[in-house]
């Protein structure tokens, strides 16, 4: 029985990389603890329920300090400049697809709204966000 317990491991962490949580990887680990309840053990029943409690027991402890590590793609938080002023750092400039700006201690790649040069030193405000540029306009 200890072969299944090793190919589960295998395919629970193979289903890991291709997820984006961090859930899976503590059903690997349980089919390890399985695998040693294995070698002590020929009951399967026994074997499913190390499998069962340690998977569970791993995910409820270690849950909120996976958590930490786990990459959020938060849309809010690049919208989060919407409606915020900032400054030309680097003048922008439509053709030549080059600009910055500096809002609230970040520097942004920037693109004007209408396509107009915006010198460096004025007053923007950014009105949308496009992908990783800051849409801005001349505050007036």
């Amino acid at each position: 029985m200890w072969q299944f317990w090793i190919i589960s491991a295998g395919v629970f962490l193979i289903l890991e990389s291709i997820t984006t949580g961090f859930l899976v990887f503590w059903f690997s680990i349980g089919s390890l603890f399985a695998l040693v309840a294995s070698f002590l053990t020929d009951s399967i029943i026994a074997q499913t329920a190390v499998f069962v409690i340690s998977s569970t027991i791993l995910i409820f402890a270690t849950r909120k300090f996976a958590n930490k590590f786990e990459k959020k793609d938060d849309p809010t938080i690049t919208n989060s400049i919407v409606g915020k002023e900032g400054l030309v750092t680097v003048t922008i400039k439509p053709v030549e697809s080059t600009g910055q700006v500096k809002v609230g201690g970040e520097t942004w790649s920037a693109a004007s709204e209408n396509d107009t040069e915006i010198k460096e030193g004025t007053r923007v405000i950014v009105q949308s966000v496009d992908g990783v540029k800051a849409i801005v306009t001349p505050i007036e």
